[in-house]
């Protein structure tokens, strides 16, 4: 129940379901209590029966049977019932506790490295290699916490479409929009990329810094050497993961004008990703279908994972001296009917 510190403890709010139901008890046994009421209430109505005096009276039996006199009797009995019943209830100590969970970790810069030139349409990946490429960055993106993720594009040349960033959504709809016309200059500028992405990151004070470099193709355009990249990459503590992506041979690329299955010839250089990833103290990978895409990716995910520190803060609210001072007044009131002129009028 929203605002209940706010509430006076004499209202009768505090007895309808919602809010009993809202409580933690810390004492849920007290409970169990209520299920001696009815044997106490049956031995006290043995004893006072075999103790009670009659006396002989000149009313019928139907006029001392009836009468709101008859009802108002059964007050005091009432009175203490009530005030047992809540007294129990603080017993059992009803409570709610709001709790607040921090988590924080110290973080990993991830530079994301993706192919875009005119091989990435090639269709031994469903549908092709390319959105079988941002499906799997996307979902690599989801499994993040905290990271800040960048992302760089190439194919003659090498563009950086975001810079480091935790707003996951804005880099997800990036990648959503890659497409092959990005960039006008043909090639594979796989040096110059890496290059990019390296500067993008050097100024990074996180614990750990990643490249995850896809292509699938050979170096073939770009003013800077793939090696010569790496070795820069090296130098500034980036770590860097190579993704060798296709198969070699004839692969099928569109279609003809017949409507035909066109097939090309495909080569990838694995040697200079390989020694990419040498230099720069990762891993190769090399696939060939979309399981393989998203198994790699899935393996990085699991080797760059930082420690989530998780830090909760209870608060807990005590609410038992509500239902106290509503047992405390049903006592007093019971004290008061056998005690008062009541008592006379109750007992005749």
């Amino acid at each position: 129940m929203e605002n209940d510190s706010l509430m006076p403890w004499y209202a009768i709010d505090w007895f309808y379901p919602e809010t009993l139901g809202g409580f933690q008890w810390e004492w849920p046994w007290a409970f169990y209590l209520l299920l001696l009421l009815p044997i106490i209430w049956l031995l006290r109505s043995l004893i006072l029966r075999y103790r009670k005096q009659s006396l002989p009276t000149s009313l019928s039996q139907v006029r001392l049977s009836s009468g709101w006199v008859v009802w108002l009797r059964l007050l005091p009995s009432f009175l203490l019932l009530l005030a047992v019943v809540l007294l129990i209830t603080a017993l059992a100590r009803p409570q709610r506790t709001n709790e607040r969970v921090e988590q924080y970790t110290e973080g990993i810069d991830i530079m994301l490295v993706i192919d875009i030139s005119e091989s990435m349409m090639i269709e031994d990946f469903k549908p092709n290699r390319m959105q079988a490429a941002k499906t799997t960055a996307i979902d690599f993106i989801e499994g993040r916490f905290q990271d800040r993720i960048g992302l760089v594009v190439f194919s003659g040349e090498a563009y950086s479409l975001s810079p480091l960033t935790t707003d996951y959504s804005l880099l997800e709809g990036y990648i959503r929009d890659i497409s092959f016309e990005m960039i006008e200059a043909r090639g594979t500028a796989i040096g110059s990329a890496l290059a990019v992405g390296t500067n993008r990151m050097r100024e990074s004070e996180a614990a750990s810094k990643v490249v995850i470099l896809l292509s699938d193709g050979d170096n073939t355009a770009g003013n800077i050497d793939p090696i010569t990249a790496a070795r820069l990459a090296a130098a500034f503590d980036i770590k860097v993961y190579t993704i060798a992506i296709g198969k070699e041979g004839k692969v099928p690329f569109g279609t003809d004008f017949f409507g035909r299955t066109r097939y090309v010839e495909n080569t990838l250089d694995e040697t200079t990703l390989r020694e990419i990833a040498q230099i720069g103290s990762g891993r190769f990978f090399r696939v060939d279908d979309n399981a393989g895409l998203q198994a790699v990716f899935d393996e990085i995910d699991e080797l760059e994972k930082a420690e989530i520190i998780e830090t909760r803060y209870r608060d807990t609210q005590d609410y038992y001296t509500i239902y106290m001072k509503w047992g405390i007044l049903f006592l007093l009131s019971f004290l008061f009917s056998k005690s008062t002129f009541m008592s006379n009028i109750l007992r005749d």
